[in-house]
């Protein structure tokens, strides 16, 4: 199978993965929210240092800087709360909120764009970005209040992204050292519920303790599909792919939670989509702008050495 396939369907395996996470985190009940992101963060690590093992990799520990570290102890928050959220969002009945938060996304990464990295926007991604404000606005209305899990799971992923960037190192290494960073508070937490008698870790069952356990896996294995995936597609294919997971989430709040839309909401997701159809139309349109002027410049060249 050629490379790029299989990088395909290793994209389409993470965000799916990621995309159907609302079906995982409801089973976990009656565990807590933040128990439940506590067990994330210890078999999370658990998992990952089984992969490292397995792939007998580990001289690259040595050649973490100083910061790098701290940049990923940044991130070891950041990725917190967004999890946290995440979590809180599924099960207490904000799937569809929690996907917008996923759609907007794009967008936030953007503005990051804009105002870290002093990058200067096309007109067609000022639109896209303007319609996204608006939809947030829309959406407040709806709700009655800004769509505060939407938005904090947007900048915190996007936040999280652009840590990871900076920081530079590789998927499965940097989730252990953001893991490792997060253990002992998880492992605290989670000592104190056993002290306080409120765990249910090993007291609803076998099988509710195999489902905390397997909340590591599922959170390192569409993290490796993804790695596998952008080292052999275009970044451009990577960034439409992205839009499987909020879709399959959303359909999630829909059609297996039964939350509620109204037309107001559909009006505010309609906006929503209406920015990311201009935002992805405009980065493929500048793409193939881009390859058209390289491969002129490169037949120039020719011609030139001709």
């Amino acid at each position: 199978m050629p490379e790029s396939r299989k990088g395909l369907l290793y994209g389409v395996a993470a965000y799916a993965l990621w995309g159907l996470f609302p079906l995982y985190w409801p089973l976990l009940k009656p565990a807590a929210p933040v128990e439940i992101l506590a067990h994330r963060i210890v078999w999370s690590l658990v998992a990952v240092i089984a992969i490292l093992v397995v792939r007998r990799h580990w001289s690259w520990f040595r050649t973490i800087t100083r910061r790098q570290f701290i940049l990923l102890t940044l991130a070891a928050l950041t990725v917190s709360v967004n999890w946290g959220v995440y979590i809180y969002a599924v099960n207490s009945g904000h799937v569809v909120e929690s996907a917008l938060g996923y759609f907007i996304n794009p967008l936030v990464n953007v503005l990051f764009g804009v105002f870290v990295f002093r990058e200067r926007l096309r007109p067609w991604q000022w639109a896209a970005v303007g319609l996204g404000a608006a939809a947030v606005l829309i959406l407040t209305v709806d709700y009655g209040r800004l769509p505060w899990i939407a938005l904090t799971l947007a900048c915190s992923f996007g936040l999280y992204g652009l840590i990871k960037k900076t920081a530079n190192v590789g998927a499965a290494e940097s989730l252990s050292i953001e893991t490792v960073v997060l253990l002992i508070p998880a492992l605290g937490y989670l000592l104190f519920l056993q002290t306080q008698g409120t765990s249910t870790f090993g007291t609803a069952g076998v099988g509710h303790a195999l489902l905390l356990v397997g909340a590591g896996v599922i959170t390192a294995v569409p993290l490796l599909f993804f790695t596998a995936s952008a080292i052999r597609v275009p970044l451009t294919i990577v960034g439409l792919l992205q839009y499987i997971a909020p879709v399959l989430q959303f359909l999630c709040g829909i059609l297996v939670a039964h939350e509620t839309m109204p037309a107001s909401r559909w009006a505010g997701f309609a906006v929503v989509w209406l920015a990311l159809s201009i935002f992805s139309w405009d980065g493929l349109r500048q793409v193939r702008a881009s390859r058209r002027a390289a491969k002129a410049k490169a037949d120039a060249q020719v011609l030139e050495a001709v």
